[in-house]
């Protein structure tokens, strides 16, 4: 099938009568909430994952619209039009919008991607999950501090830094373990908490008025989702205020960002669709184990370090997976 279709039959589905949906024989139904567009090149990956276990959009897999994008404020409201449909699973993360569909449906099966679903509350054990919720957790606190470790030695003489963080899910002790990890390094680590996209740019502009030489994004999708908006103009005003920046993901340092070191975005959605897979044949989610990333990713893209004026150190360019020059 053709991408352009392919996209095509995701946003037409809405037209289809429900009822006419309804009485198609072997039909799945999959829904969706997610920050991601319809069109990404994760989402695409996702379907072609299910497409190679058998399972064809179009043919017997209708996924249920008005599921992607879900960035906005009316997560309750979509969660509960995604529920109506009557899917068979749905696919759904960060944590905001899993908890907004884990708030209405114990039965529906749900396959989330968050930072800590153990810590967030959202499972009961990685090995026994429980409940209708299974997925991916990322192991977020602890790459966030890895991260961290990273630009300090990319960035070796840099004495103030700054960490960027989602005020609406990020706890505050994990930024205070952060601070102390830099200050045993010999860097003053200073915060800046914003809840929602407007927040980004005048919290970056107080990042480098307080002396920070470059800055820490910890895990959200709120600034570092790959191909979107928020990650563009983050992107952009790094280089105009000559910023270093490590990201959560490696396709952020591909798409502009100087540093990304963590699994592949990609990665994480094929893998969760492989647990849509499971599902769809049969498991119940209380008996798949939540997983977690096993491969990670240091890319480093000295285009845009030259661009800001600054030099990466030369092991850590060694060291890289991948160097964009």
């Amino acid at each position: 099938m053709k991408r352009r279709e392919f996209i095509t039959l995701l946003g037409g589905g809405a037209t289809w009568p429900l009822a006419a949906r309804a009485q198609q024989p072997g039909r799945f139904r999959l829904g969706i909430l997610l920050p991601s567009a319809a069109n990404s090149t994760p989402v695409l990956v996702m379907y072609d994952e299910l497409r190679d276990n058998g399972f064809v959009e179009g043919q017997n897999l209708f996924t249920i619209p008005g599921g992607f994008e879900a960035i906005d404020d009316r997560l309750t409201e979509r969660a509960a039009a995604v529920i109506r449909e009557a899917p068979d699973a749905i696919v759904s993360g960060p944590e905001l919008p899993l908890r907004a569909l884990q708030a209405l449906t114990r039965s529906v099966p749900l396959l989330g991607m968050t930072e800590d679903m153990v810590g967030e509350g959202l499972v009961q054990s990685l090995a026994r999950p429980g409940g209708n919720v299974t997925g991916i957790s990322l192991l977020s606190p602890e790459l966030d501090g890895k991260r961290q470790q990273l630009l300090i030695e990319a960035v070796p003489d840099a004495r103030r830094m700054g960490a960027m963080f989602d005020a609406k899910v990020t706890q505050s002790f994990h930024v205070q373990v952060l601070q102390q990890g830099a200050r045993s390094r010999g860097v003053e680590l200073a915060a800046f908490g914003v809840s929602g996209p407007e927040e980004i740019a005048p919290a970056l502009s107080a990042a480098k008025a307080a002396g920070a030489q470059a800055i820490n994004f910890l895990a959200s999708p709120l600034f570092s989702l790959p191909g979107t908006r928020n990650n563009a103009l983050v992107l952009e005003q790094l280089v105009a205020l000559r910023l270093p920046a490590i990201f959560q993901w490696p396709e952020t340092a591909e798409a502009g960002g100087a540093i990304g070191y963590g699994p592949r975005f990609t990665d994480m959605y094929r893998q969760r669709a492989r647990m849509v897979v499971k599902i769809f044949r049969g498991a119940k989610p209380a008996d798949i184990p939540v997983e977690q990333p096993t491969r990670f990713e240091l890319v480093i893209n000295l285009k845009t370090t030259q661009a800001i004026g600054r030099e990466v150190s030369t092991g850590l360019v060694l060291r890289a997976d991948k160097v964009i020059e």
